[in-house]
Parts: C-alpha cells; structure tokens; sequence
C-alpha cells in the first residue's frame, strides 16, 4: 500500500480525495493507534464527574485501561487499570467512591492515591522487594484545560495549551457561557457503532448533511414556532449558513446562527417553554454585561459543532454535549455521550435542556439514530466494489461557509501527516496562492 497516495489533492482544480482503504484497512488501523491514538493529547473526562475525594471513574482510552479517582487529598489522578503484580484490573466497576482498591485475584490493595498500601503474607517477599515501588502506574502525561482533562501515552508530546491551539477561543466560548461552571449531567449513553472511528469524527464536524439527513428535526421545531426573534448580530456575521475555520492540529469547527434557538443560554424559543423565558433573558443580560453585546451574540445566538482531533467532540447545539469514540478495529467504534449543564442551573431549565438534548442527541432522538444509519450505511458502502475515493472538495475554490469542507480537508491532512510518521500538517487550510507544499515535520 502506498500510504503517500491515500489522499488525491488538487488545489487549482479544487479536488480533494481521500482513498477508501483509509476506512477498511487493519493496516491502517494499526497506524492509527501507533502514530495517532499514543501520541496524541485524548479526552478523558471533566472535572466535575469527581467532585468528592475518593470518587473515580473507570475509561478505556485507546485501547488502554484506565481509572480516574480524585485522592483522600483532593488531586486527581490517573491509573492503569492494572495489578502491579499479575495485573488483573484493580478497578471492577464504572465509577463510586473509595478509599482503597483491591486485587480479587491475590488481593493486592492500593489507597486512592496509587500507593501499595498492602500485600498477604509480606514476610514471604526478600529484602530486594520494595512495596513503595511497587504502587499503581500512570500514563506519562495527563492534563486539562478549564476542567476537560487529557491524557496522552506520550511523554513528549507538546504542552496540551499548545496542542488545542485555536480551538481554545471556542471552548472559551461554550464555557464562559455560565459564570458558575459546568457539571456532567448524570446519565451517560453508551453504544456501538459499526463504522471507522473517522466518521464520526467528520460527522461530528459536517454541517452539509443537516438539513436532509435530519429533515423531521426541522420539521418539528418548525411546527413550533420561531419564538422571539433574534437580535440582530452586532458583528460582522456569515449569514444563515455560518463558516467552517480549521483549528490547526487537525481540530475544527462550525459556527453559525442558532438551527432551532434549542439552547438554553439564547433567545426564547416555544421548545423552552414560556415558564423559562424570563431565566433565559437574564441569562443573556448578565454575559452581555460581563463580556460586551458582541461576544455575548457569539455565547447565545449561534451555535457550535467542535471537534478536537482526533475524536473528541464538542457541541452547543441542543444543549452542551461531550462525544467520544473509541476505535475497536477499522470498522467499529464505542461512543460515549454526556451533557454538561451550568451549575446554578434551575430545575425547570435543566429539564428542558435534557428534554432537548435527548429529543435530538439522546439514542432515540431526531439525529442520533439518523447519523448513526448514515455512518453504517458508509462503511458497508466504502467495502463495495467500484468506487476507490470519498469526495471532500466542497468549497475548496471559495471562502467556506459552514456547509463546506474546509475543516474536513484539514482534519484529513492532519490524519495523512500523522499516518506518514510526522508530528504535524504543514498545511492546516485550503490555499490557492501557490505555497509550497510540504509534508510536515517528522516526528
């Protein structure tokens, strides 16, 4: 396989293709995990899932298993999920509260700071045996940003600050929506996929299957009503269709006008309800007050479909919600989905924020299953004979809006850097002015 040829790329003649093996090959597959899964930043988790000491939270990131516990002295901590001694998984269940953990298999136990705290019969261990080496280990580096938290396998990837690169402004954005902070949402959806990892992250970033993959959505909101009309932008603002910006990194994102005014930090609209209007209208007042008529248009009255490569998903529409998918295999994922809320949210408000998020995201709603049927319906499409390339040149010749392709050509050309062997895309953009091309920096 020639891996220089995945993708086919014709700046004048605005063409951009990417070969189809990129999505059945194990070959590929095992690129993937080498040069992208452990040596990228991952997302793990938000700070609030462990407000207390002792609380934990078991994850598989990358194939690897990992738990999450913030101590008896109130740091977090992250673990392999492994036995220091035969390695059994020390952590057995989704998420509680301890001050220990113990090994069923010979019953090892560790304190929630990591520390071998005790093992049968220590008098049968030689001098050369060391129990305070012998505590649980962790990944080489962990970190977060405002309470999302990453890890990566790599001990000398770059600084997690430097790795988000532009796409800090918009969770700046999303975040400083409520002053009083965010929380996850109890209640976590899980499910499978049987597609390649890759599309749902670039579903997670396409805005031009919206409207026809997801037409009774619009049809129901419609049929509600338009609600208070929204002011008018006191920005200079793409118009209905919104733009797509590449993040660098591979990260992306589409900003535009809100679809269906189904956000609780916006303008009223009838899927609110009447008794949250006047919530919601000070809840605009008091961000136009802190961060200006502009930035606070920018916070409600558009909406945001993020992701952080390379498969990490953040989106403000229909509510805030964190979307991860884990590879198993180039043709099947497991995807995780939570819903973040602000903190001093009331009950009414937060019901009708999960009433949203559900009716839309949750694994009944208008898009989930619909996204999920496309995403399948791909990948058996992509193992037929016939066609060898996916298209993603929509918009190449023009400034994108945000039903273009913009930032599905920058997460590809990311993807092809890291499956080369190199660190980085030289090239994070669509340009049609003759630059050099080159094929980044090698690891």
């Amino acid at each position: 396989m020639n891996l220089k040829k995945l993708i086919d790329e014709d700046r004048f003649g605005g063409v951009f293709r990417v070969h189809r093996s990129a999505f059945t090959s194990a070959e590929i597959a095992a690129l993937e995990q080498a040069h992208i899964f452990q040596r990228c930043w991952l997302y793990l988790g938000h700070e609030s899932e462990l407000p207390n000491a002792g609380d934990f939270r078991r994850r598989t990131v990358a194939g690897q298993p990992l738990f999450w516990v913030r101590g008896s002295d109130a740091q977090m901590r992250v673990f392999y999920n492994s036995c220091t001694h035969w390695g059994a998984n020390v952590c057995r269940v989704d998420e509680g509260n301890a001050e220990l953990f113990q090994c069923f298999y010979h019953a090892w136990t560790f304190n929630n700071q990591g520390d071998l705290v005790s093992v049968p019969d220590e008098a049968a261990y030689g001098e050369g045996f060391h129990k305070e080496a012998m505590g649980l280990t962790s990944p080489p580096r962990v970190d977060n940003y405002r309470g999302l938290y990453f890890v990566s396998f790599n001990r000398d990837v770059e600084d997690l600050i430097s790795y988000l690169g532009n796409a800090k402004e918009y969770i700046d954005l999303i975040l400083d929506q409520a002053e009083e902070g965010w929380r996850v949402v109890p209640g976590t959806q899980k499910y499978s996929v049987r597609a390649n990892w890759k599309m749902f992250s670039l579903n997670s970033l396409d805005s031009y299957h919206v409207r026809p993959l997801h037409s009774t959505f619009f049809k129901y909101t419609e049929s509600l009503g338009s609600g208070d009309p929204p002011p008018l932008p006191p920005i200079d603002f793409p118009g209905a269709q919104g733009r797509s910006l590449s993040l660098r990194n591979g990260h992306g994102i589409d900003i535009f006008p809100s679809l269906a005014r189904a956000r609780p930090i916006a303008h009223w609209h009838p899927i609110l309800g009447e008794e949250s209007k006047e919530e919601i209208r000070k809840r605009r007042a008091g961000l136009v007050e802190k961060f200006g008529e502009e930035r606070a248009y920018l916070m409600c009255n558009t909406n945001r479909l993020m992701l952080i490569y390379p498969n990490f998903a953040l989106h403000d529409i229909a509510g805030v919600s964190l979307r991860y998918f884990e590879p198993v295999g180039q043709e099947y994922m497991e995807v995780t989905v939570q819903t973040l809320a602000p903190r001093g949210e009331s009950a009414g408000l937060l019901n009708r924020r999960l009433e949203n998020f559900l009716s839309f995201l949750g694994p009944g709603g208008f898009a989930h299953p619909d996204d999920i049927e496309a995403m399948e319906s791909a990948q058996i499409g992509f193992r037929a004979g016939g066609p060898e390339w996916i298209d993603a040149s929509r918009g190449m010749h023009r400034e994108a809006t945000a039903l273009d392709e913009l930032h599905v050509r920058a997460f590809w050309r990311q993807w092809h850097a890291n499956i080369l062997g190199y660190a980085k895309a030289e090239r994070h953009h669509d340009a049609l002015d003759g630059e050099r091309i080159s094929e980044g920096t090698k690891r």
